[in-house]
């Protein structure tokens, strides 16, 4: 790891394509600035770790939710008797008049 001092609007080169430009040095932060190209994705490292933990719980479900949905594939459908409107004690949730 190279460590360099700077001051405020100096920069530092990366090649002959990035350029990180110190636009603002804080009490408790730095603010920096990147020239890059624009194909060259530019992230924080926080958010691609996040990004990365996302992408992989969205591809890879759980072993419970796997053996839920093989028990419902295992299972034989539910069947429901024919209605009878015969002895229905339901009550509507009508007002009553």
């Amino acid at each position: 790891m190279l460590i360099m001092a700077r001051r405020q609007g100096e920069c530092i080169l990366i090649g002959d394509e990035i350029e990180i430009v110190i636009a603002h040095i804080g009490r408790s932060r730095v603010k920096v600035g990147i020239r890059a190209p624009r194909e060259m994705a530019v992230v924080a490292q926080e958010v691609k770790m996040v990004g990365e933990e996302n992408h992989a719980a969205a591809h890879s479900p759980s072993s419970a939710v796997l053996q839920m949905l093989l028990s419902r594939l295992s299972s034989p459908p539910h069947t429901f008797p024919a209605a009878d409107d015969e002895g229905d004690d339901r009550q509507d949730a009508g007002a009553e008049n």
